[in-house]
């Protein structure tokens, strides 16, 4: 504990009562946050982190939650304070005061029908005995400071106007609106482009320096928070496994969850065949070590370009030809667009069999609209696809409903994209039927079992329900489905960038193992290019619905041409670019 904290937890513990018993979600923790000063808590999804921080926000709701044990002192210029013991009323007014908090989703955490002006002029007045004129300049001060582009128009917008990043620095000025002690940001990065997510962690290292607050940065990803953060708490299962300087935790890591943590990121300087997981050094914490120093786990050179030369000596199995989407703008009173974005520009592509071409770039640049235009999600309005030396643009009907069969597609979001009422089962073996894949109630109940296994699933998954499963293995399942019509070509749309990094890193690891044993072909989409350069044998690089770089993704990342790829390589967790 430090001796001038600004807030200290002490003893904490949090339960929560289930169908299944109780859960103690945050076991006996203890650690403080000084003035001025960034402290992380790093954990996987169910560490405990969020729980932490909505404790010392008093927003744990009972029932379900119970704070069961401990204190929270919060210390001010008025005294100490332990906030575990003070009227809802008084709790109130330190909220947004005194304690400020940026929630994980910007979208569910701005209120849809008020424009952000509103929102943050309320929050003003709530705590400031201001009119309404002045809170609307003081508002617009607070965009100004967090960077906003057209403060007046960002004023007069709803939230789900904003792009992801917009919408975060409308979070963080009405967390700063009155200056709190204490800013508490649970994940503000996550899922946003690394570009947008390093322009959001440097906005917040500017604001403590001008405003000295003390910041309790919470992560899931310890790349995230080397650059920011001089303290680190490392959480598992509810309790603190290690904790110290960023430094320290960071070079050298004593407990086997944070090794494993910081093993999960693939490396930027080596290509390992296998990325280790948390569970690696779980289960035998000597053997990941070793494997992560012999050298035999990672790609020789000359397999590598063997492995290539086999690829590239056949005719693609996709192409396109400038192909372009466009979509329109307002329309005029006849109906007739008043102009278009391009979202994809006369784009030429060949993807070969057995390749992962990966396609990263920025939200809004056009990665995800060129892989739906590809897969016939989404029409064109120019240029043409071939598949296999046909030309599928236009084709129809039963000949499309044959093409889904060869081309698939793993979407960003796992849970939106199963639906809630049907089990992972019926989920997986609705394509059979569709597809008239298996030959009866039996084959089919056999064939799914035997995807579940394929993915890493358990027979029991197939009966549960989407929310009954983790993140992981809800991306699971939606790969499971992919693969029950025995596609060869697959379109992974930021099919990792929601996941915690060790389930990303086994997901990856089985999306790999997949395509070697299956034979398939992946155009692999994100905005993640240290993740990209890992799954990719070539990388295209999209800007504005242009490819304005492509080639082997090792020479892209080790010497890249354009200005916008340097800015992407920057932006990658941890590279102190």
């Amino acid at each position: 504990m430090s001796d001038n904290p600004l807030i200290s937890i002490q003893n904490l513990s949090v339960e929560f009562k289930t169908e299944a018993g109780i859960v103690r979600a945050v076991n006996d923790i203890s650690f403080s946050v000084d003035k001025g000063i960034t402290s992380s808590i790093v954990g996987e999804s169910g560490s405990g982190k969020s729980v932490t921080a909505l404790s010392v926000m008093g927003l744990i709701s009972s029932p379900p939650g119970m704070v069961t044990g401990g204190k929270i002192f919060f210390h001010t210029h008025a005294g100490q304070q332990d906030l575990l013991q003070l009227p809802e009323n008084k709790m109130r007014r330190l909220r947004g005061n005194e304690i400020g908090m940026i929630f994980q989703e910007p979208m569910t955490s701005l209120n849809p029908v008020f424009t952000c002006g509103n929102q943050i002029t309320e929050v003003i007045r709530q705590h400031n005995d201001v009119s309404k004129k002045t809170a609307k300049e003081l508002c617009l001060d607070l965009f100004r400071e967090v960077k906003l582009p057209r403060p007046y128009d960002v004023l007069r917008s709803y939230p789900h106007q904003l792009s992801g990043g917009q919408k975060q620095r409308v979070m963080i000025a009405m967390a700063i609106s009155c200056q709190p002690s204490l800013l508490i940001a649970d994940e503000p990065t996550t899922a946003l482009d690394v570009t947008v997510q390093k322009d959001i962690l440097n906005l917040l290292r500017d604001l403590q320096q001008k405003y000295g607050m003390g910041i309790l940065f919470i992560t899931h990803d310890l790349g995230v928070v080397v650059d920011i953060t001089e303290e680190v708490i490392v959480m598992y299962r509810g309790e603190i496994v290690e904790s110290g300087k960023v430094s320290s935790v960071f070079h050298h890591p004593k407990h086997p969850y944070t090794k494993g943590l910081l093993a999960c990121r693939p490396p930027l300087d080596k290509r390992p065949s296998k990325l280790l997981t948390v569970k690696d050094f779980f289960e035998s914490e000597e053997n990941a070590e070793s494997l992560l120093s012999e050298e035999n786990i990672f790609l020789k050179e000359k397999e590598r370009i063997a492995y290539h030369e086999e690829i590239y000596s056949k005719p693609p199995i996709l192409k396109t030809e400038d192909l372009s989407t466009w979509f329109p703008l307002k329309k005029n009173i006849l109906g007739r667009a008043r102009g278009y974005v391009k979202a994809v520009d006369a784009v030429n592509l060949e993807v070969f069999p057995g390749e992962t071409l990966g396609l990263v770039g920025e939200s809004g640049c056009g990665k995800t609209t060129l892989g739906r235009t590809i897969l016939r999600l989404i029409e064109q309005n120019a240029g043409s696809i071939i598949y296999k030396g046909k030309d599928i643009t236009n084709i129809n009907g039963q000949e499309l409903r044959a093409l889904r069969k060869r081309i698939q597609i793993i979407f960003q979001d796992p849970y939106s994209s199963l639906n809630p009422r049907l089990t992972i089962g019926y989920a997986i073996g609705e394509p059979l039927v569709v597809h008239g894949i298996s030959s009866g109630k039996k084959d089919k109940e056999d064939r799914i079992l035997r995807l579940l296994e394929q993915v890493g699933l358990d027979p029991d998954h197939a009966g549960r329900y989407p929310h009954e499963l983790s993140g992981g293995q809800r991306q699971r399942a939606c790969i499971a489905r992919a693969l029950a019509v025995n596609p060869e070509f697959i379109v992974c749309d930021e099919s990792v960038s929601a996941l915690d990094v060790s389930v990303q890193a086994q997901v990856l690891n089985l999306l790999n193992k997949l395509k070697q044993e299956l034979s398939l072909t992946y155009i692999f989409i994100s905005h993640d290019l240290s993740v990209v350069k890992y799954m990719s044998d070539r990388m295209a690089v999209m800007q504005n619905g242009k490819i304005v770089e492509i080639g082997d993704a090792d020479n892209i990342y080790s010497d890249p041409k354009t200005e916008y790829t340097k800015n992407l390589i920057r932006a990658i967790p941890g590279t102190n670019n």
